[in-house]
């Protein structure tokens, strides 16, 4: 995953001195964090701006993973590419009120793990 520069535009920052892997890790957690703070069903403005950003997240990560130069192994690039057109549908039925955001917590937070290492957590 090479998302960073794209969310780097959106108003995610991260430090120079961390890696791209660091920083995608802190992006995925602040996006996560507002779905946590926020109501679970969108009858919220709180809940409403945080599925918009982690749909706005997944879509970036996909285009990224979806260019010919991301050196993540097929099979790797495949599962994520999968996820988010999971967490972008179920964002939309989380808009349209019939889903909560539950689901799209424990996505990030798998993926979270993934980059920090803990595979098997």
């Amino acid at each position: 995953m090479n998302a960073v520069t794209p969310l780097n535009d959106h108003g995610y920052r991260s430090g120079s001195m961390r890696s791209p892997r660091d920083a995608e890790y802190d992006i995925f957690s602040r996006v996560t964090r507002m779905l946590r703070q926020a109501p679970r069903t969108a009858d919220s403005v709180e809940t409403i701006q945080a599925v918009y950003k982690n749909s706005e997240l997944w879509t970036l990560l996909a285009a990224d993973l979806a260019e010919p130069g991301n050196g993540l192994p097929d099979e790797t690039k495949a599962g994520l590419i999968s996820l988010a057109g999971f967490a972008i549908r179920h964002g939309r039925a989380v808009m349209a009120g019939d889903a909560q955001t539950d689901p799209l917590i424990d996505i990030n937070m798998t993926v979270m793990r993934g980059l920090r290492g803990d595979v098997g957590a």
